[in-house]
C-alpha cells in the first residue's frame, strides 16, 4: 500500500509541475581571472574579473569579493560589463607583493537562483621578485656618534630606486643632506650638509614606500636613532695672554695679561678643545676696543687690535658663552678676565730754551708762573728743545710739529709770530725755532702761551701713546 501512495504523490508532484511552468534547475557557473594558484597579472592596473553565465544580482554578487595582501584590503572601483564583475585598485597593484582573492558567501541570479562560494585565489601583480630587506645599517641602534663626520649608511639586499628611498628617509632634527648611491645601488650614504647639533638623539625612519629597482617596496617601515653625544668633553679657555709679533709671526711675551699688554700687541686666547669657526666671533672688550679676530691654530685665536688701548683704562676681555667647539658643545658661561694695559700716557719729560734754565716739571696748568726766555733782539728768534718719553714715528713726528703752537698772550696788541723751522735731533726729541717775538721790559712785560695739545685729538707717536690733557707753558719774553 505504501509503494502505492508514493507512486500517487509522485504522478501528483509531475502534474502540478506542468500546470506551472518548468523548473530551471541549471547550476550557475562562476569563473575567476586570475583563476591559477599564484598566478601573475601583467601590470598595476590589471583588473581582477568574476565572470558568471548569467544575470546576477549587482548588489549581493559585488559583497562577497574581498581582496587583500600583507597591507590589508585593498580599494578599488567596481564594475559590470554584462555578465562580468570587474575590480581595478585605485593605487594599482604593487609589484612582488602577494594578494588573495576572496570570495565567500550566498549570490543569486536574477531568476532567483542561488550558489554558495567559498574560494581562495592566491595571485601577483607586475612581478613575483621578493621584497628588498634592509641588511645592515649605520650608526646602530642608540649608538653614540660626533657632530661633524657622522655619515648614515644603509646596506639593502638588492638594488633599489634611488627616489623612492630618499623620499621615504625621514631623520628628524637634521637639514639638507647630501645622498651617495654605490654597489650598484645596494648601498646608501647619507652625508648631512651641515654638521648635527651637540648632545641631541636624531630619530630616523625608512618607510615602505621605498622600492627596490623591480619596484618591490620594503615589508615594512624601518625605524632607529642615534645619538650625539660621543665627545663628553666640555671647551673652555684655558688661557689669554698678550703676543708680540715677530717677523711675521705671533709669539707670548710671557707677560701676564692683567698687567702686561704692552703697545703693539694683541692678545691670544687659548681653548683645551679644537674649536668652531663661530669662535672668530666671540670675543668682545667692554669698554670696546676695534680690531679683527684671526686663528693663531686650531685651538687658539688672536685679537689684532686697529690701534692701541687707552692708557692706563681698566678693560675687561668677554668670550661669548655660545662659543662652540668643533663639535658643537658650548662653552656655557661667559669667560672674564680684567686687564690693564701697559701702555702710559705719553709724557714731556723736560723743556729746554735757549739760555735759559731747563724745566723738568712740565704741567698741564702752568701753575708754576712764566718762564723767562731770552729773545734775540734783531729777529725775535727763539728756540727750545721739547723731550718726550716715548719715541715718535716719522709720520707722527710731522703730525707733532705742526700740532704744537707758540702764540702772543699778553698784551693783546703783540704782533703774531711765525714758526721758523722745526727738526727732530732724536725720536724723542723735537728742536723748535720762532721768530718775531718781541722782548718787554720791566715795566712791560711781554708774554707768550706754547701749547701742546693732548688727548686723542692732540699728539700722538704712532703706537697709540698720547698725552693725557693739554700742556702748556707761559714764556715771558726778555731781553
Amino acid at each position: 500500500m505504501w509503494r502505492w501512495l508514493n507512486n500517487v504523490s509522485l504522478v501528483l508532484l509531475c502534474v502540478i509541475a506542468v500546470s506551472c511552468g518548468f523548473a530551471d534547475l541549471r547550476p550557475i557557473e562562476i569563473r575567476t581571472d586570475p583563476c591559477d594558484y599564484e598566478s601573475l597579472l601583467p601590470d598595476a592596473y590589471t583588473p581582477v574579473m568574476l565572470s558568471f553565465n548569467t544575470g546576477m544580482r549587482k548588489h549581493d554578487t559585488e559583497g562577497i569579493m574581498q581582496i587583500s595582501s600583507d597591507a590589508g584590503v585593498v580599494n578599488g572601483d567596481r564594475y559590470w560589463k554584462g555578465n562580468d564583475l570587474y575590480f581595478v585598485p585605485v593605487q594599482g597593484w604593487t609589484a612582488g607583493a602577494r594578494y588573495t582573492l576572496s570570495l565567500s558567501g550566498i549570490v543569486r541570479s536574477t531568476d532567483g537562483r542561488e550558489l554558495r562560494v567559498e574560494r581562495f585565489v592566491p595571485f601577483f601583480a607586475v612581478n613575483k621578485s621578493p621584497p628588498p630587506l634592509l641588511e645592515w645599517f649605520s650608526p646602530g641602534e642608540d649608538a653614540s656618534v660626533g657632530t661633524t663626520d657622522t655619515v648614515m649608511e644603509f646596506r639593502f639586499s638588492s638594488p633599489m630606486e634611488r627616489l623612492s628611498v630618499e623620499t621615504a628617509l625621514t631623520v628628524d632634527g637634521m637639514g639638507n643632506k647630501t645622498f651617495e648611491w654605490l654597489l650598484d645601488d645596494t648601498h646608501l650614504r647619507v652625508i648631512p650638509e651641515k654638521n648635527l647639533i651637540a648632545w641631541t638623539t636624531y630619530r630616523w625612519t625608512l618607510k615602505e614606500s621605498a622600492k627596490s629597482r623591480d619596484g618591490v617596496p620594503l615589508p615594512g617601515a624601518i625605524s632607529s636613532r642615534f645619538v650625539t653625544n660621543l665627545d663628553q668633553v666640555m671647551p673652555q679657555v684655558t688661557r689669554a695672554f698678550p703676543v708680540l709679533n715677530s717677523m711675521g709671526r705671533w709669539l707670548p711675551t710671557g707677560a701676564e695679561l692683567s698687567t702686561g699688554l704692552g703697545s703693539g700687541q694683541a692678545i691670544a686666547v687659548e681653548f683645551n678643545k679644537v674649536m668652531d669657526e663661530n669662535v672668530l666671533r666671540s670675543m668682545r672688550f667692554e669698554p670696546s676696543i676695534t680690531g679683527r679676530t684671526e686663528l693663531l691654530s686650531e685651538k687658539t685665536i688672536i685679537y689684532i687690535f686697529n690701534r692701541n688701548p687707552e692708557p692706563e683704562t681698566a678693560y675687561t676681555l668677554v668670550v661669548s658663552g655660545d662659543t662652540k667647539d668643533s663639535e658643537g658643545l658650548k662653552i656655557g658661561e661667559d669667560y672674564r678676565i680684567s686687564f690693564i694695559p701697559d701702555i702710559p700716557f705719553l709724557k714731556i719729560l723736560s723743556f729746554n730754551a735757549d739760555n735759559a734754565p731747563s724745566l723738568m716739571n712740565f704741567g698741564p696748568s702752568g701753575d708754576m708762573g712764566a718762564l723767562e726766555v731770552p729773545v734775540d733782539p734783531a729777529f725775535g728768534e727763539f728756540s727750545f728743545t721739547i723731550r718726550f718719553s716715548a719715541p715718535f714715528g716719522n709720520e707722527e713726528k710731522q703730525n707733532a710739529a705742526l700740532k704744537i703752537f707758540l702764540f702772543p698772550f699778553f698784551p693783546k696788541n703783540l704782533p703774531p709770530i711765525a714758526l721758523r723751522s722745526a727738526n727732530w735731533i732724536s725720536s724723542d726729541r723735537l728742536r723748535m725755532t720762532w721768530e718775531g717775538l718781541r722782548a718787554g721790559s720791566s715795566g712791560e712785560p711781554n708774554y707768550y702761551k706754547l701749547l701742546i695739545p693732548g688727548g686723542k685729538g692732540g699728539i700722538e707717536n704712532g703706537q697709540g701713546m698720547y698725552l693725557r690733557e693739554d700742556q702748556f707753558l707761559f714764556l715771558e719774553a726778555i731781553k
